[in-house]
């Protein structure tokens, strides 16, 4: 058998390490079709597949994790698929992912899609598959990726973050209703008359969950259950709902995330208001600056990092053949400024109304 190049010769002189073309030359095949085998490419017959694997076992080859999964069969590389990375709640979960596969020893490959179209995250998940990954974390909520994301886990092992509609952390879903739940009850026990949501898109299963636990905080405190308004995650549509929102007199605005809270105290502070004495605005999430905005703005703390965490926990289970169910990170509220009583008259409504209170 022909001697590994990457040890000592006899006179204890180092061999060079073996590179792609010694394989291609033991193996008796191309340079590409060794690319084409340590890149996990179907499109390579069974039997030229098996010499070069017994090529690259011979002369040690390792150029990097694929090639050692050929030997290893484990390339010991976890996927993660990622949208939106400029909301907190994507950033801090994949911050989180990349801490538990590294403490465990696995290699992170992220991929950073720009939509969570289906044939995106499609493709994105074709891309991991052949770099030879083990399994994946998605972070793509929207209900049509995971769809994607759930037909794709016949081939590879994949949890989605933060699990609320599908495997991973099956209990996630609640404890964001049970989140929103008492947001809402914060708001109502201030004294306001009702809560106005300004909700998330509505094929998330996490605006859902929110939508939820405002809904029924609502109905169990006898309130009017106001229409809720959309937006989609950004301040820019949390300013434009808050402005409809004003018309309609609204005094108590539970957003569903931070960034569109941000909107709603920017239409207030324009329309000559202030943040809480003429209208409460609570947020979800937490963001870092969330303490340093004026006002310091009440949301709900989620630790997206400990949902990376554990979803790597689950996905590390299952490469094991063993169940994993970690409990889902629950949630909390915390109050600071930016909620209070409301005031006498409502900032928005018609003019007359406040003119006569005013006299």
């Amino acid at each position: 058998m022909r001697r590994n190049r990457g040890t000592p010769d006899a006179d204890g002189e180092p061999v060079r390490t073996p590179v792609l073309a010694d394989v291609a030359e033991l193996a008796g095949v191309s340079q590409q079709t060794v690319s084409r085998v340590v890149n996990g490419s179907p499109s390579v017959a069974r039997r030229t597949r098996e010499r070069v694997e017994a090529a690259i076992a011979e002369l040690g080859y390792r150029p990097n994790a694929a090639a050692r999964a050929l030997v290893t069969r484990r390339s010991r590389r976890i996927g993660v698929v990622a949208a939106r990375a400029t909301l907190h709640g994507t950033a801090a979960t994949l911050l989180g992912v990349q801490e538990a596969a590294r403490a465990a020893g696995y290699s992170v490959t992220v991929v950073m899609v720009r939509d969570i179209l289906p044939e995106t995250v499609e493709e994105a998940l074709r891309e991991l598959h052949e770099q030879s990954v083990e399994g994946v974390v998605a972070i793509v909520p929207e209900d049509a990726a995971q769809e994607t994301v759930a037909a794709a886990d016949a081939v590879v092992p994949c949890v989605l973050a933060p699990g609320l509609d599908g495997p991973g952390l099956p209990d996630a879903y609640w404890l964001e209703v049970a989140a929103a739940h008492e947001a809402v009850r914060h708001l109502v026990e201030l004294g306001h008359r009702t809560v106005h949501h300004l909700a998330g898109p509505a094929d998330w299963a996490e605006s859902r969950a929110r939508a939820t636990g405002w809904r029924t905080a609502l109905v169990e405190t006898l309130r009017v259950v106001p229409a809720p308004v959309r937006g989609d995650w950004t301040a820019a549509s949390g300013y434009l709902a808050a402005l409809r929102l004003l018309e309609d007199g609204a005094t108590a605005v539970f957003a569903a995330n931070d960034h569109m809270a941000l909107g709603v105290v920017r239409a207030v502070t324009e329309a000559g208001g202030t943040v809480p004495g003429d209208v409460s605005v609570v947020g979800f999430d937490d963001m870092p600056d969330a303490a340093y905005l004026t006002p310091p703005l009440t949301t709900v703390h989620k630790d997206f990092a400990e949902v990376g965490r554990r979803c790597v926990e689950v996905l590390l289970g299952r490469l094991s053949d063993r169940l994993v169910h970690p409990e889902a990170v629950s949630p909390r509220l915390v109050v600071r400024a930016s909620t209070g009583v409301p005031p006498a008259v409502p900032l928005g409504g018609p003019a007359e109304r406040r003119t006569a209170a005013a006299g």
